[in-house]
């Protein structure tokens, strides 16, 4: 499936919802913000993984500072890196970001801050420094 496909699905909320884990969430940031300038992309990444997550029944779910989080980390990623990478290129050198059951968000803030209601609803800074 190409990038443009993958991209269309998950704005029409057709990827079934088990088929979308941690590493597709990053992969589908990762490529907004190759397309987009990063404000734009924030916006619509964020705007899609809401609706996505209410039309799986689980809106719930939804957090924005992990997803905030995960952009600013990715987008900081794909500026370091020398040139454009492709998804491949930059999940290999990014593993850590990819980590779930490790997530790289537990080195910048304290679990009950990411399980907070408030960090679901808006972004939240780093606390745990």
């Amino acid at each position: 499936m190409t990038d443009e496909e993958w991209i269309r699905l998950f704005e029409a909320c057709a990827i079934p919802n088990a088929a979308f884990h941690h590493g597709e969430h990053v992969r589908t940031a990762f490529l907004y913000l190759s397309r987009y300038p990063a404000p734009e992309a924030l916006e619509r990444f964020s705007t899609s993984l809401l609706r996505f997550a209410r039309a799986h029944g689980r809106p719930e779910r939804y957090n924005e500072t992990i997803t905030w989080a995960y952009l600013f980390l990715i987008r900081e990623r794909m500026a370091r890196s020398a040139g454009r990478q492709s998804w491949p290129e930059f999940a290999r050198g990014n593993g850590d970001l990819l980590d779930w059951t490790d997530s790289i968000l537990t080195k910048y803030y304290r679990p009950e801050t990411l399980t907070s209601e408030l960090a679901k609803r808006v972004f939240l800074f780093p606390d745990k420094f």
